[in-house]
């Protein structure tokens, strides 16, 4: 038996012993996924730490991620194997500043993406996912002015595809989707010219403006799994690839750019898994008056089907 095969037992073993649920997004490492007990998109992971019965959350993601488990189950123990993953879109935003922008817009419905901190979720009105932004925006009033927190990329394509044209965006932005560039996708497609292509809205509008299909990381799988087309070029995160290969064997998948890779998403490792239960930490918490707002504000994102 390897080393990898011990370390996976032995996690399997504490994750029984702890009564605990593993949950990672498909952007982290192909190992971490294979011991995960459910592997999925923010919107997914959410709607699962919501009403696991586990008594213990391993989130395999990022600090936003572990954050939102815990404020929609308190009464869990939410672990992060690395306490340093975190997310550099969200760090775009904080609370001090999104107060000031909103007493310059009194009016505004505030709509946060997930990928913020409890903080700012606290003073938002509704969070959205990739996966339900344009659902989320739909169902607010058409008169009623919005400021959407903190992508301008998701943003943007969110009003276009909703048609809102008062919608005022942040000036944040995801790393990662935001190198790659419109030559980048080009030079795939003439290298690959029967591929599809696959993109997450978090990407430059340039970019989105070639896609076959815009998605959210679990649409993109959903798509792919339901076509007739054989060739895919990826627009997101590399991580995703092992899923397309897992759940599309027979079809063909290329990363439009080597430079797709989260440095954060990355620093989960097995031996960080196995440390988290061993030993119970890091633990993540939200304080109680910032947990209840920022639960209004998921809440009104999960009501909508």
């Amino acid at each position: 038996m390897s080393d990898q095969e011990q370390l996976v037992n032995e996690i399997k073993r504490l994750k029984q012993e702890r009564e605990a649920i593993i949950l990672s997004h498909v952007y982290q490492r192909p190992e971490v996924q294979d011991i995960a007990d459910f592997v999925g998109d923010s919107l997914e992971l959410s709607r699962r730490a919501a009403t696991t019965d586990a008594r213990v959350i391993v989130f395999c993601g990022v600090h936003f991620m572990a954050e939102s488990a815990f404020i929609l189950s308190p009464d869990k123990t939410v672990l992060l194997p690395d306490v340093n993953a975190g997310c550099p879109m969200a760090d775009m935003v904080d609370a001090v500043a999104l107060e000031r922008k909103k007493m310059t817009m009194p009016e505004a419905v505030v709509v946060c993406y997930v990928n913020t901190s409890a903080e700012v979720k606290a003073l938002c009105d509704i969070a959205c996912t990739s996966a339900n932004a344009v659902k989320v925006v739909n169902s607010l009033p058409a008169d009623t002015p919005i400021l959407f927190v903190p992508d301008k990329n998701l943003g943007n394509y969110v009003a276009k595809q909703s048609g809102r044209t008062n919608i005022t965006v942040w000036e944040g932005y995801c790393n990662t989707h935001q190198r790659l560039t419109k030559e980048d996708v080009l030079a795939a497609r003439e290298k690959h010219p029967r591929a599809l292509v696959l993109v997450h809205p978090e990407c430059r509008p340039e970019v989105v403006e070639l896609a076959d299909v815009v998605a959210s990381t679990t649409g993109m799988l959903r798509y792919a799994e339901a076509s007739d087309g054989k060739e895919f070029i990826v627009c997101t995160e590399q991580g995703i690839l092992h899923q397309f290969h897992k759940r599309c064997p027979g079809k063909s998948f290329y990363l439009a750019s080597e430079k797709l890779v989260c440095p954060n998403m990355k620093k989960t490792t097995l031996e960080k898994v196995h440390r988290a239960l061993l030993t119970m930490t890091p633990q993540i918490t939200v304080p109680e008056q910032v947990r209840q707002a920022a639960l209004k504000t998921l809440d009104r994102m999960l009501a909508i089907q």
